[in-house]
């Protein structure tokens, strides 16, 4: 609805930069008041079509206040802006920048035109770019072009000085005692096995023990002519799964192609990267089992970040409601609330290590909903740390190209502050359970941090709720009458919290 009455608002000259800056509803008096901004002088006859335009989206019910203010900025208000949101989303690059040098911006007839001088050259600058543009119309009228310069600096040699140094933290990994040990491939009995949940790092020796939940016999061919069979066995001891990959020796391959699911064994491996992910070979497998009613002890967390270092949340205000005009009271249940919706883009779809190389996260979306209100709002580009380019496919559907991500913080560096952010909260995404919460907890366990978050689902709910023909974000945003940028982690968060908030006051009560 804001497009189309900005649609005709900006039909006046006098109009023709126009945004809203404000819709406010009296309930008690039945009154709305409309603020708009503009950035040009107008007449008399533009505030009367502008009222005019806007009357037509208001109820006769109502009554229409239309109030315009002008606000022209000039060049040093918006490169006060431009430093300000590359400290927000760029903190590597507002490191090494100098605003006096690095910094240009020149007015023109309908806008201004910006330079900012950026190590990596206009490759890498366009996703910086892009995002100060997108930023600068939030804030201002017109139009804003903003351009790539090179920075002399060699990004190399750049040492990025953090606000405040944690507390260095390395969780100790958990083990428990093996029992009912039977040889197969070894008369050594293990003491002792790792959790599973545990085990992400490279060991030459290492024991894991639980229950086979798959076991698949596969052949390769030696150098010398000779086939040879092998197994995959896919295991859990209730805090992970692990899929080893056995090399048999003959004298024990019957013994091991005997082996069945629900069976539990004890396993000498080794691990070791390959790609992105860990892989597991069995040195030694013979019978063993957890302890009787084994009950896993909880892991020390590293602990939340007491500062934001990389990533800092920006307080968030929606005027562009569904509807302007609808009863936007909100059910008891939000009281004393708070949710973190939020939405990934990937490298791909693959969520546990296991089944390939774990998948990267390339940007994070999330809104705070505080009280029934989204109130803030995180959002950055993630760089995954991969060597290889992203898939044509991933840029096709996202628009997030290599130059983007190449330029962005390190994952590293994004998800203490994502932490954060979450600390106090439930998550809520979509389709969350089964896709992003997996990316979350993976990347999260591996820089040390337990993360035990409540997640709720909207595609849950809303099969639940809505009984539609397909509970896609975008088919339940049109439900709503919602639109948004799909495939956005950013646009895909914020619709799917209004969607949530929705799906709550449909059902009164939280999940």
């Amino acid at each position: 609805m804001t497009e189309d009455i900005l649609r005709e608002v900006r039909a006046a000259s006098g109009l023709k930069n126009a945004i809203m800056g404000s819709v406010e509803l009296e309930w008690s008096n039945f009154a709305v008041t409309v603020r708009l901004i503009t950035d040009t002088p107008y007449t008399d006859d533009d505030y009367n079509s502008a009222y005019a335009a806007v009357r037509k989206y208001v109820p006769e019910v109502f009554s229409l206040e239309l109030a315009i203010s002008k606000l022209t900025p000039d060049c040093d208000m918006v490169k006060r802006r431009i430093v300000s949101v590359i400290a927000e989303k760029f903190p590597a690059l507002a490191a090494v920048l100098t605003p006096e040098d690095d910094i240009t911006v020149s007015k023109e007839d309908d806008g201004f035109s910006f330079t900012v001088a950026i190590f990596g050259g206009k490759e890498r600058g366009d996703a910086v770019v892009h995002t100060i543009e997108a930023e600068l119309k939030k804030c201002y009228c017109g139009n804003f072009r903003g351009f790539v310069a090179d920075n002399r600096l060699n990004a190399d040699k750049i040492v990025i000085e953090r606000e405040a140094e944690e507390e260095k933290f390395e969780a100790p990994a958990r083990t428990f005692p093996v029992e009912n040990f039977v040889p197969i491939e070894s008369a050594d009995a293990p003491k002792r096995a790792l959790y599973m949940a545990d085990f992400n790092f490279v060991s030459e020796k290492a024991v894991v023990c639980g229950k086979i939940l798959d076991i698949t016999e596969r052949s390769y061919t030696r150098a010398n002519g000779e086939e040879r069979p092998y197994f995959n066995i896919t295991m859990t001891d209730g805090t992970g799964t692990l899929q080893i990959t056995s090399f048999t020796r003959k004298k024990s391959e019957e013994k091991i192609r005997a082996l069945k699911p629900e069976e539990s064994i004890v396993c000498n491996c080794r691990s070791e990267m390959r790609g992105y992910g860990l892989r597991y070979t069995a040195t030694a497998i013979n019978y063993g089992t957890p302890p009787k009613d084994f009950v896993p002890e909880r892991r020390m967390s590293r602990p939340v970040p007491k500062a934001y270092h990389t990533i800092k949340p920006e307080p968030f205000t929606d005027y562009t409601q569904t509807d302007f005009f609808t009863d936007t009271s909100l059910p008891e249940c939000f009281k004393n609330t708070s949710f973190v919706v939020f939405d990934l883009e990937t490298t791909g779809l693959t969520t546990m290590p296991v089944a390939g190389e774990m998948d990267g996260i390339i940007e994070i979306g999330a809104y705070k909903v505080i009280d029934g209100e989204i109130k803030e709002k995180f959002s950055t580009f993630v760089n995954p740390e991969r060597t290889v380019p992203l898939e044509q496919r991933i840029t096709e559907l996202t628009g997030i190209t290599d130059a983007m991500v190449k330029a962005a913080p390190s994952y590293k560096d994004v998800l203490p502050d994502f932490v954060k952010f979450c600390d106090g909260s439930a998550l809520v995404g979509h389709n969350a359970i089964s896709f992003d919460y997996k990316f979350i907890n993976f990347y999260c366990t591996e820089l040390g941090f337990c993360i035990d978050y409540k997640v709720l689902d909207t595609l849950i709910l809303s099969q639940q709720l809505l009984h539609l023909s397909n509970n896609k974000l975008n088919t339940i945003a049109d439900h709503f009458g919602i639109t948004f940028n799909h495939h956005r982690a950013e646009d895909d968060a914020l619709a799917t919290a209004k969607i949530f908030i929705e799906l709550i006051k449909i059902k009164k009560s939280l999940p």
